[in-house]
């Protein structure tokens, strides 16, 4: 049988107070209004970080460097019409003030609060995976 797999980089920027940035899938995006830790598809010819860095400055307008990208674990997660492979990095350390440029809402959220906010499947087990880095 066949797959669709998609690859997708998500990172958990965690701020000087310890807190982690969630933002919401616009309307018109497939699971809007879901929380997610930000990231996109990782695009043909693109490393994950490489990925990573572009779609900090897109959807953030921030600056990261790879060194201060740190690989955390992975989600593995089969949607109805395709599976998604995304692993999740951690950065402390980035360049510029972080800015909505989609016009998605942000959060900067307590790590013992993420679970508050509500968010796609793939994205539920990282949690527990950062509250205990964090």
């Amino acid at each position: 049988m066949s797959v669709n797999l998609v690859l997708v980089v998500a990172c958990a920027l965690v701020d000087p107070d310890g807190r982690v940035l969630l933002t919401e899938r616009p309307p018109g995006k497939t699971m809007a209004g879901l929380w997610e830790f930000p990231g996109g598809k990782v695009e043909a010819g693109e490393r994950p970080e490489q990925s990573l860095i572009r779609e900090l400055q897109e959807e953030l307008g921030i600056q990261v460097r790879e060194p201060c990208l740190a690989p955390l674990t992975f989600a593995s997660h089969g949607y109805p019409n395709f599976h998604l492979l995304m692993p999740l990095y951690v950065c402390r350390r980035w360049e510029g003030t972080v800015t909505a440029n989609e016009g998605q809402k942000l959060a900067w959220v307590r790590p013992n609060r993420l679970r508050d906010y509500k968010m796609p499947p793939a994205d539920e087990p990282l949690v527990a995976h950062l509250m205990t880095l964090l």
